[in-house]
């Protein structure tokens, strides 16, 4: 196994959940680490002040202390029960002060391991120490200790839960705001964030307030544009419809030949690209509503193709009964069709398979661009360097109706070659309650399948008569 893939296995297991990503978690992150740098300083602090102090007024009454004993040992009077002459639990260091002649103060312990606070000073060669039980000074240091890590633990938590709670507001907006852009993004142009605070002026705006002031501005251009473009395309495809009408009546009143066929297939060419254009223009709109009916499929696949004038091979693999607009459905089989023909080459193969048909040539497949963004108006690829490929709005119209009708339209390439379209048609309302749980819908197709071919398949050429 190589390094890399070892790093691989231990990226993806030390892989936090997908929570942890968060603004909020990170916000509470962040407010967590900080409070307890701070709680852990001003402790430290505190603990030290305090530890200095409370040592210091132990070394200074054990001087004092000390002081009593040096004027009580000088007189020969007794000693008392704190102070002794060379008692063993001495630190060594303070015994070797005392032997050089100095005097001096450490905090030490007794033998029972209880503190103390030693004072020494040298006599007769010996040391003179005094120690003064520093327990009670020790466990006020210790309850202070516990008194700093509980008030910091109490604060950690207050101010984990006030942080989390104010940045609540502003992580909901800002959900708020990414589901109106995946709304914008869909193609939904109505769709606004209106967020308060950037609504009303009296509302100090903040920096999600004005992404979302931003995201509205943006939204609103936008649909503008689309709308201008919109109409702009309507208005020139209506307008062009006249004209092109008296010029095909013209056309008609040229005399026999080939030039005459030639401005007929002209205006011919025009008047399909304006009819297309005013059917995207009304596509653009979504204005068309289907009129959804129960058809079967395999026939209604044949009529599509024959409707083409185009010769392409109809495999009805597995009929089925759907539920959809049958001109709408026809004008995208219809669109596939035409486009296998005029970009790819033969055999053009429609498949119908249950619900999904597939639409196939075997030409050198969709371009790379088509794939990635799908389909664009008047961008089309010549085929075989010719300069007539087409204006790119047949598929564009294909998509549109199939949006229409609620299907789902897929472009691809085969393995071994050739484009790929393949279109999902809904099954009938009962059906589809079936497949999702409920009762189960009556097989209508199985034996009249049987009876067709023994294997459920069915091939027929719906080629032009």
């Amino acid at each position: 196994m190589s390094a890399r893939t070892a790093r691989d296995r231990a990226r993806r297991r030390l892989r936090l959940p997908s929570w942890t990503a968060t603004l909020r978690w990170k916000a509470a992150l962040f407010i967590m680490v900080m409070c307890c740098f701070l709680a852990s300083v001003l402790g430290i602090l505190v603990h030290v002040l305090v530890s200095r102090q409370t040592e210091h007024q132990a070394r200074d009454a054990a001087l004092v202390r000390l002081d009593s004993v040096v004027a009580s040992y000088v007189a020969g009077e007794p000693l008392g029960r704190d102070a002794r002459l060379d008692p063993p639990e001495l630190p060594p260091a303070l015994r070797d002060m005392a032997r050089r002649g100095e005097r001096g103060t450490q905090l030490g312990q007794l033998r029972d391991g209880r503190p103390v606070m030693w004072a020494v000073t040298p006599a007769d060669g010996k040391a003179l120490a005094v120690g003064q039980d520093y327990s009670q000074r020790a466990t006020v240091i210790s309850g202070l200790d516990q008194a700093i890590i509980g008030s910091a633990a109490v604060a950690i938590t207050l101010t984990l839960i006030v942080g989390l709670y104010a940045t609540r507001s502003v992580t909901r907006r800002l959900h708020r705001t990414a589901q109106v852009a995946r709304r914008i993004s869909t193609g939904d142009l109505d769709a606004r964030v209106d967020d308060p605070r950037a609504q009303r002026p009296e509302y100090a705006r903040d920096e999600t307030a004005a992404v979302a002031a931003a995201l509205d501005a943006m939204a609103a251009s936008l649909q503008s544009k689309l709308h201008s473009e919109q109409r702009f395309t309507a208005d020139v495809a209506h307008e062009l419809r006249t004209p092109l009408t008296g010029l095909h009546a013209a056309a008609e009143l040229l005399p026999p030949g080939r030039p005459t066929e030639m401005v007929q297939e002209r205006v011919q060419a025009m008047r399909r690209l304006t009819e297309d254009l005013l059917e995207i223009s009304r596509l653009d709109a979504e204005v068309e509503r289907a009129d959804l009916d129960v058809h079967r499929l395999g026939p209604l696949a044949e009529r599509a193709v024959r409707g083409t004038g185009q010769e392409a091979e109809v495999r009805v693999v597995r009929d089925c009964e759907v539920e959809t607009d049958q001109r709408r459905l026809e004008r995208v089989l219809g669109n596939l069709v035409v486009n296998a023909h005029k970009h790819g080459r033969p055999p053009v193969v429609l498949t119908v398979d249950g619900p999904v048909v597939t639409v196939r040539d075997h030409g050198d497949g969709y371009p790379d661009e088509l794939l990635a963004e799908g389909p664009q108006r008047f961008r089309s690829r010549p085929k075989n360097g010719r300069k007539d490929g087409g204006h790119g709005l047949g598929l564009t119209i294909a998509v549109g109706q199939a949006r229409v009708l609620g299907t789902t339209l897929r472009f691809s390439n085969a393995p071994d070659g050739g484009a790929v379209a393949e279109l999902t048609v809904h099954p009938p309302r009962t059906d589809r309650r079936a497949a999702d749980g409920g009762p189960a819908a009556e097989d209508r197709d199985g034996g009249r399948a049987a009876e067709d071919g023994g294997d459920g398949a069915a091939s027929r050429d719906a080629g032009a008569p």
